[in-house]
């Protein structure tokens, strides 16, 4: 592996942990919360079908020189388990049912592309059924976000549009992008390609609307404070009331 390929392999591999570690602070809601509120899991499975997917891919016998690819993919196929599990336990029952629904599929599918490219493929066709595949599981996994990105737009919040994780999104598509150019793959440049003008979306939206998301939560704590005053005044008033009763009587 040459110096150059190395070097921006470590930097994908740097990116890529910090978009699967940016999630954390969604969970840390939803635990302190125990509510999956408005979060979708969806997402969480597709990624890791698409880790189990890619971490497969580049193993040597798959194909050569992609051995970062498998390190960090197997890496966040960890980290992934982990976010799911945690999805399942606080989502409500119809929403745990899908989840354990994509879970199954996404399980099945990739015993299917592991077991058939070990055992019926070999050499250059292997490395092409095996990255077909991951290039359809790796696209679905960067349009996953579509549906937030409507939701943004339709609510005109950002407030389930994580922004890390849309930034360190971008950064890891990026950074992979590059090295597939580097390494000649289209089976890396194609999702990653995509992945980067998706990423330029969000990151265009959350700057869009983030400032009136701002000014949307300022308004409601405003009225917050508005009728908590209100209400204080109400308290500290009633003899008054009582007393004017009193001379009307």
């Amino acid at each position: 592996m040459g110096p150059l390929r190395f070097a921006v392999g470590i930097i994908a591999n740097a990116t890529a942990l910090l978009m699967y570690l940016a999630p954390t602070i969604t969970f840390k809601r939803i635990i302190r919360s125990r509510s999956t509120e408005q979060f979708s899991g969806a997402p969480y499975v597709i990624t890791l079908l698409n880790c189990l997917l890619y971490c497969w891919y580049g193993l040597p016998f798959i194909s050569p020189n992609n051995i970062l690819l498998s390190t960090i993919t197997g890496t966040g196929a960890i980290i992934e388990s982990t976010y799911v599990l945690i999805f399942v336990i606080y989502a409500p029952k119809m929403e745990r049912t899908k989840i354990f629904g994509l879970v199954a599929l996404a399980v099945a599918i990739f015993s299917t592309v592991a077991l058939v490219s070990f055992f019926v493929f070999d050499g250059k066709t292997r490395k092409l059924f095996t990255g077909v595949f991951v290039d359809i599981f790796a696209i679905a996994m960067f349009a996953s976000p579509l549906s937030i990105m409507r939701l943004v737009i339709k609510t005109k919040s950002v407030e389930f549009m994580p922004f890390f994780l849309s930034l360190f999104g971008l950064l890891c598509a990026v950074s992979w992008t590059v090295f597939g150019l580097i390494n000649s793959d289209p089976f890396v440049i194609v999702p990653n390609a995509l992945g980067s003008g998706l990423g330029i979306a969000q990151m265009i939206l959350y700057a869009i609307y983030h400032e009136r998301s701002r000014q949307h939560d300022n308004v409601v704590k405003d009225g917050s404070l508005e009728r908590d005053l209100q209400i204080t005044l109400e308290k500290q008033q009633p003899e008054t009331h009582q007393l004017e009763h009193g001379r009307i009587l």
